[in-house]
């Protein structure tokens, strides 16, 4: 039982973590403030953001081999598919801004060049979809874990 509470922290911890920077990058890409410290400071969030988004993947399966509900139970599942599929969606979404940010630092470091205004609407359009998809996948979250799909 032990395990299972730490598992279930170690879960939320990340995913907390994850929704902190994926917000944090929403507030920064924008034109208004973009500057070159913000393009460095993007790319460092968009890397938090990232390896939180790693650890929300790896506890969430260590919750699944090693939590006390076993593995049959989450698999056969429909809706931690869905989680799933909702969550790959977001990391398919994600790697269009963490592109555009290496790109942004790189341009910056090399020639002093900002991005384009356009450029930056079209990330934070994409780092929105991100924020509004994970805001989903609680949902389908707290019906998984009261048996729904079953």
């Amino acid at each position: 039982m032990t395990l299972e509470a730490i598992l279930a922290y170690v879960h939320l911890l990340a995913i907390l973590t994850m929704v902190v920077f994926i917000s944090s990058e929403a507030a920064l890409c924008r034109v208004q403030w973009l500057n070159a410290a913000v393009v460095e400071r993007l790319a460092r969030v968009d890397m938090v953001y990232g390896i939180a988004a790693g650890a929300v993947l790896l506890s969430g399966i260590a919750r699944t081999w090693w939590g006390v509900k076993g593995t049959v139970w989450y698999w056969t599942n429909p809706l931690l598919h869905l989680k799933l599929g909702l969550f790959a969606i977001v990391g398919i979404v994600s790697v269009f801004p963490t592109m555009r940010y290496l790109r942004w630092r790189k341009t910056l470091r090399a020639t002093g060049a900002m991005p384009s205004e356009s450029e930056i609407v079209k990330t934070r359009k994409l780092v929105m979809i991100q924020a509004h998809l994970i805001a989903l996948i609680p949902l389908v979250a707290v019906f998984f874990a009261r048996g729904f799909g079953k």
